[in-house]
């Protein structure tokens, strides 16, 4: 540790030294295993400096000039949450680095005693990131974030100091292993820098040190996979968390690496995404504003559209046809409904009458050139996304298809079939969504929610999170409540919204008070059998089971019944039955 006769790092005591070099030595500010900071003044300039220095000296000339070049590379980059570097030397033979603070105080001079509201957590850690985050991608770690390496001004704008200075693990990559293994140790650097920052999340949010230790490099220590211990927020905190922000938070330090943040960015982006939910007053369609307006809700299936607009052409006699066609586009389907329940169509035509959940009756609203207009105006397969992204997207359409037919089959006698089956597909409407424009991000909900196997032989596999919590880590907010939001921008009232949110998988379905009630539940119980085979097959009997008891009495139906309904299911348009007498009830 730096010293000329003493040591900088101890108390301050009347005899003490409180000069390094020319700087005379104010307070120390903070130390960990492998940094310190201290306030100091220059007396040439009469300004304030934070000064920062390693805890381990290094070792000879190479290892010294390795340093002031890393240090260097972080000095030189330009972002508005990077401290500015006013100084490097070395003193006495140890390295500083000096910090123009100007007005502000570290985190940990201005964090109270309880923990920040999650807002403002949230706010200064998403700060933080954009910073480490420009850090990393220009190929610099930062090795040891802490609170009192963090500089906060009266505004609340928030910089990170410290780059590299405790950087002496990649000291003599480039000597031991050359380029490849400098790579691997800046990788290595960067995700102990995120998962340091998923600490600094847990000690804002509770303003309790976690694992008792002061210093986050140790509790990283103690982490898997160099430790055993783990790191969650409590159920009990001196402020509310919502759930969104616990998903990141415990996302952040989970005791499987397989499920933490791979990189600055990722974390970052679940922040930004809650906090647009949450602090911006938009919610969930805060997310999706833009892209909304850009790419639609949903590309066209390859054809449907064409041939769609084609059949508006025809006779007015065809509409049940052209109601079928339209169903298997999902995209126009979702478009008809987006349509006809807008504020201004509904006003004009339907006041004082209940949404409009069937294509049938959308189609007579609008007449056969709106569907004609509509149609051609909806963005083409596969719109934005990639190949890799269009063929998931595919697969997750063909489900939803699927679980509407499963929805008909199963349904009680006297609702109309349509409704059911639309309802069915509304109920993957968030899901549908975030893989059409957050095709990345679905991928890893997706990953977030697999299983992993045992860490030993014989010990159960390591559960995957559930896909709310997921979606909540990954995006900042739920998928059902994106759904809802998407819907609500289509002018649907409650009363829908309601319908399209699935049972809940941990309550019992115990019966049906109203129409809406049972079209929910047909949908919901459509949609967790065909999710049950998509698990392995060892899974899927057990699963299929738990489909029947939640639901059979109700629908009055038994496995096999299920079974058929699920297996025997033709591919064509479906079956429009005779209208039903009220647009979104039942009989």
């Amino acid at each position: 540790m730096p010293a000329t006769s003493h040591d900088l790092s101890a108390p301050s005591r009347p005899q003490a030294l409180r000069h390094f070099g020319r700087l005379q030595l104010l307070r120390l500010l903070g130390k960990s295993d492998r940094s310190m900071a201290w306030r100091v003044a220059d007396p040439r300039t009469g300004q304030e400096l934070m000064l920062v220095l390693p805890r381990v000296q290094p070792a000879g000339a190479a290892a010294m000039d390795a340093w002031q070049q890393a240090v260097r590379r972080g000095a030189r980059l330009n972002h508005p949450q990077l401290a500015t570097v006013v100084e490097i030397g070395v003193q006495d033979g140890w390295p500083y680095v000096a910090y123009d603070p100007r007005d502000a105080a570290t985190l940990a001079e201005r964090l109270p005693s309880k923990g920040l509201a999650g807002l403002d957590a949230a706010t200064g850690l998403s700060q933080a990131l954009q910073g480490l985050a420009y850090a990393h991608e220009a190929g610099v770690a930062h090795h040891d974030l802490q609170p009192w390496l963090l500089l906060q001004d009266d505004s609340g704008q928030l910089q990170v100091a410290g780059l590299a200075v405790a950087a002496e693990m990649a000291l003599h990559a480039d000597a031991a292993g050359g380029q490849a293994a400098a790579l691997r140790l800046q990788r290595e650097a960067a995700e102990r820098d995120v998962l340091a920052a998923g600490v600094l999340l847990h000690n804002l949010l509770t303003g309790q040190r976690a694992l008792d230790e002061a210093d986050i490099g140790r509790v990283v220590a103690r982490l898997p996979p160099q430790g055993r211990e783990i790191v969650r927020l409590p159920w009990t905190s001196s402020h509310p968390i919502a759930e969104p922000l616990r998903a990141i938070a415990n996302r952040a330090t989970d005791r499987q690496e397989r499920q933490r943040y791979r990189n600055a960015r990722t974390l970052l982006r679940a922040l930004e995404g809650w906090l647009r939910t949450e602090g911006g007053g938009g919610g969930p369609l805060a997310l999706l504003a833009d892209r909304l307006r850009h790419a639609g809700v949903l590309p066209s299936l390859p054809g449907a559209a064409s041939r769609a607009a084609r059949l508006a052409l025809m006779e007015r006699e065809r509409t049940n046809e052209l109601a079928e066609v339209v169903l298997e586009d999902l995209a126009l389907s979702f478009e008809l409904l987006r349509l006809v329940n807008s504020a201004q169509v509904r006003g004009a035509q339907v006041s004082g009458s209940g949404p409009v959940l069937t294509v049938r009756r959308a189609i007579a609203m609008l007449g056969l050139d709106g569907v004609r207009r509509a149609a051609l105006a909806l963005r083409d397969w596969p719109g934005p996304l990639a190949e890799a992204g269009a063929a998931e997207l595919l697969r997750l359409v063909d489900r939803c298809k699927h679980a509407g037919r499963v929805a008909l089959q199963l349904r009680p006698a006297g609702y109309d079939g349509e409704v059911v089956y639309l309802i069915a597909l509304l109920q993957n409407l968030g899901r549908l969504v975030v893989h059409y424009h957050f095709a990345d991000e679905a991928q890893q909900i997706r990953r977030l929610t697999q299983p992993a196997p045992p860490a030993r032989e014989g010990d159960p596999e390591d559960p995957g999170m559930s896909e709310e919590s997921a979606a909540c880590a990954v995006l900042g907010t739920d998928i059902e409540a994106i759904g809802a939001a998407v819907a609500r921008h289509w002018g649907l009232d409650d009363s829908v919204l309601v319908m399209i949110r699935r049972q809940p998988l941990a309550t019992a379905v115990r019966g049906a008070d109203s129409d809406d009630d049972m079209l929910r539940c047909a949908a919901s119980c459509a949609n967790e059998a065909v999710d049950a085979t998509a698990l392995p097959a060892p899974r899927q009997a057990a699963a299929l089971q738990r489909v029947v008891q939640r639901y059979g009495r109700l629908l009055d139906f038994g496995l096999r019944d299920l079974q058929l309904a699920l297996q025997g299911l033709p591919a064509g348009p479906i079956a429009l039955t005779a209208p039903a007498p009220l647009d979104g009830a039942g009989p």
